[in-house]
């Protein structure tokens, strides 16, 4: 049987059986599912991944064995909720590059679209962490080179920075010097595919003389987190969104 995921999208429940496979869930542990993702997504966003397991079974109106049965840590909880904001920001960008002809439309197309989701309050942290890791050209380096899109990089999940694992003085400094960070090889995959889909959005509005030549998709990543405000009032929320957003995407526009 069929369940809505936390995006209204359509996956087969399954659970593993002794043998090994995956047989479908019942209909009322299938439902627990939903409400957790549910409640899960709404607990994240209001009060980041550092939220207990507790306050999602509260909210989800289970017992938090539940949860655990569900998921058997919170890490475990959190990467699938980050999965699936990720795949849901990589489909919001391909929409606006499919749909829009103009390259500054596109992308403030997609940035107004996440800011409007509620997406930057669960951007997944490795994501994020692609503005924190940029690191600064050998002196005399290309200017056009210090601008390369970072999706290009590697997302972060692997140990060592440039220095420390064998990359020299002169390495290509374009990349996101690695960190060590848990995460599982589809997260990082996921996360490569979105930022280079935004990477396109920032390429192509930077090429048509739109957006201002030293704005990055970490940067653009960041105005999805900063214009997201988790606010008790929803239209007060929207409307701060909205106008934060407009103050934002003024900045990122070439003069």
């Amino acid at each position: 049987m069929q369940i809505q995921d936390s995006y209204g999208q359509v996956r087969t429940a399954t659970q593993t059986v002794p043998n090994g496979r995956s047989a479908p869930l019942r209909v009322d542990a299938q439902r627990n599912l939903e409400h957790v993702l549910r409640a899960a997504r709404e607990v994240f966003g209001e009060l980041g991944y550092g939220a207990p397991m507790e306050d999602v079974a509260r909210r989800a109106r289970v017992g938090v064995g539940t949860v655990y049965r569900r998921f058997p840590s919170k890490d475990v909880l959190v990467r699938r909720i980050a999965e699936e904001e990720t795949a849901r920001l990589t489909e919001q960008a391909r929409t606006a590059l499919g749909q829009e002809d103009e390259p500054w439309s596109a992308l403030s197309r997609f940035l107004r679209t996440s800011v409007a989701s509620g997406a930057g309050r669960l951007l997944p942290p490795q994501v994020l962490r692609v503005g924190v890791d940029e690191v600064t050209l050998p002196a005399g380096a290309a200017e056009d080179e210090a601008r390369v899109p970072q999706q290009r990089a590697s997302v972060p999940g692997a140990a060592g920075a440039a220095g420390a694992n064998g990359l020299g003085e002169h390495a290509d400094q374009r990349v996101v010097a690695p960190r060590a960070v848990p995460a599982a090889e589809q997260d990082d995959a996921g996360a490569s595919e979105l930022l280079e889909v935004v990477g396109r959005l920032v390429e192509r509005a930077r090429e048509a003389g739109e957006l201002r030549t030293d704005v990055t998709v970490s940067d653009v990543l960041l105005v999805i987190a900063t214009a997201a405000p988790a606010l008790p009032d929803a239209a007060q929320q929207a409307a701060a969104s909205a106008r934060l957003l407009d103050i934002l995407l003024e900045g990122l526009r070439s003069r």
